[in-house]
């Protein structure tokens, strides 16, 4: 008798990255993605409409200490990519097609909360906010994300 199962060769990494184990099969083929499993974004909540992510200020500075700005963009992109592929659903994914930010201060040290919240989730085009705060609730930067719906 041969074993259908086959395991979820990401299982390791999405349980690290706080992925629910009900998304598990969602995400079984692609993980979450290398730059998300290098940069430590671990997920703290993940639906359409709202989701959390936090992410170690340590390992992903620029030259002069600070959380790189490209960091920031990357949290932003990977919490509404992800909102918004939950919202288009199976046989159906979201492509980012803008995203802008701005910094409001900068941050040496500590982690890094990113909260994606819904301002749009339209049949083909879905936008999120997304604020990022440091450990005593600063704002360190605000984003802005649209992703199109496509069938798959």
């Amino acid at each position: 008798m041969t074993n259908i199962y086959t395991p979820n060769p990401f299982t390791e990494e999405l349980t690290a990255a706080g992925v629910p184990a009900e998304l598990h099969p969602w995400l079984a083929t692609m993980g979450v993605g290398a730059l998300v499993v290098k940069l430590g974004i671990r997920f703290t909540h993940m639906s359409a409409e709202l989701m959390t992510a936090t992410m170690p200020v340590a390992g992903n500075t620029q030259v002069a200490g600070l959380l790189h700005g490209g960091a920031h963009l990357v949290l932003a992109e990977t919490l509404g990519s992800f909102a918004a592929a939950l919202h288009a659903g199976p046989g159906r994914r979201a492509v980012g097609i803008e995203i802008g930010a701005t910094h409001h201060r900068g941050i040496t040290a500590g982690v890094v909360t990113g909260t994606a919240t819904a301002l749009h989730l339209g049949r083909t085009l879905v936008t999120h906010e997304v604020v990022m705060t440091d450990e005593a609730g600063h704002k360190l930067s605000t984003a802005r994300i649209t992703n199109m719906i496509l069938d798959a």
